[in-house]
């Protein structure tokens, strides 16, 4: 198969930039809510938490100008789903404007136009602030699971686009290989897409697949400060899409292997738990370790790409970066059936 470059238009447009004064008139004029604003970190959109004068707080998005309507409905309505599927996940609701609407639009100048839409704001830290433990790991992935399970059944028209961060056809990246600066880092990401290609790509069509949240990480899952093994809540539904199953699971475990003198450990944990409540397949365990290697491929190629072209946000864009070149390193000189039976050692 043919491997073509994908930068799409949302890794190469910049985020909204609308000034706190702007952001605090949509969000009266839209939702009747005013309060303190707080600007909340995002690689592609615009975010803010509002805390609204009866205390509530809410999150007021502001979409990425390239980001297709279509997607926001499909959020959206993934979101009121799950509200209705298994309530007590703790996901963020939609709030509706004042005139019942779940999303709206805001003129950004120069006739660009991009979608409003506001969350509830859902309470905790990120994992990321809180103390690593097994207990964690395998809270988060028994919570993924039931995500999952309650995404199971879900579909909308919007669902099957075109996602650089799907692992499931990290091939499309292979025009970005050539643009890694760093000599040893480029032949280590060669060696992983050909792996892909060659050993992983010919087995997806053949494994089941729905709707997943696909960025389930240490910044998109919440904990509580004071017990950080307790999930408080599931955010950032935005690389939502219809893909295999297996590639949820093998991107969020891909996120373990750092912390740990052993990066097999971690991951194996959270596949463990991920399994106890929805399990994995055969084919889908075949395959699992080597969509781990290939989410760190493409974490690292999009994150270099996109580094170099707005390095005033490198920062953000570059916070998994490391640690993906590492995890690469790692699985370099791993024999693919020792990998296989170390990530897949928790699986009862």
């Amino acid at each position: 198969m043919r491997a073509t470059a994908m930068p799409a238009a949302t890794l190469s447009t910049s985020a909204p930039a609308l000034s706190r004064d702007e952001l605090a008139a949509l969000a009266t004029r839209l939702y009747g809510i005013e309060g303190g604003m707080q600007a909340l970190a995002s690689e592609r959109d615009q975010n803010c938490r509002i805390t609204a004068l009866d205390g509530r707080s809410y999150v007021l998005k502001i979409g990425n100008p390239s980001e297709p309507v279509e997607l926001v409905d499909f959020q959206i309505a993934a979101l009121e789903h799950i509200e209705q599927a298994a309530p007590a996940l703790p996901v963020p609701r939609v709030i509706r404007t004042v005139d019942g609407r779940t999303r709206a639009s805001v003129d950004l100048g120069g006739g660009v136009r991009a979608s409003v839409r506001m969350l509830s704001y859902v309470d905790g830290v990120q994992a990321k602030e809180a103390p690593r433990s097994v207990e964690q790991r395998l809270a988060m992935g028994s919570l993924l699971g039931r995500l999952d399970l309650a995404l199971q059944g879900f579909d909308h028209p919007a669902a099957r686009h075109d996602l650089p961060w799907n692992v499931c056809a990290a091939h499309r990246l292979a025009g970005m290989l050539d643009g890694v600066a760093d000599g040893p880092h480029r032949a280590l990401a060669q060696l992983f897409m050909q792996r892909f290609i060659n050993d992983v790509l010919p087995r997806l069509g053949a494994l089941r697949a729905q709707v997943i949240h696909n960025d389930y990480h240490f910044y998109n899952v919440l904990v509580d400060p004071t017990a950080p093994a307790r999930i408080t809540g599931i955010i950032d539904f935005g690389d939502m899409l219809h893909a295999p199953l297996v590639g949820e699971v093998s991107t969020a475990a891909a996120f373990h292997m750092t912390g740990n003198a052993d990066p097999f450990e971690g991951a194996a944990q959270f596949i463990g738990a991920y399994h106890a409540a929805l399990p994995l397949n055969e084919a889908e365990q075949e395959v699992l370790p080597g969509l781990i290697a290939t989410r760190h491929l493409i974490t690292a190629l999009i994150t270099d790409w996109r580094a170099r072209r707005y390095p005033a946000n490198r920062t953000y864009i570059l916070r998994h970066n490391p640690a993906a070149w590492e995890a690469l390193s790692q699985l370099a000189d791993v024999p693919a059936g020792q990998a296989r039976a170390r990530f897949l050692s928790a699986i009862r």
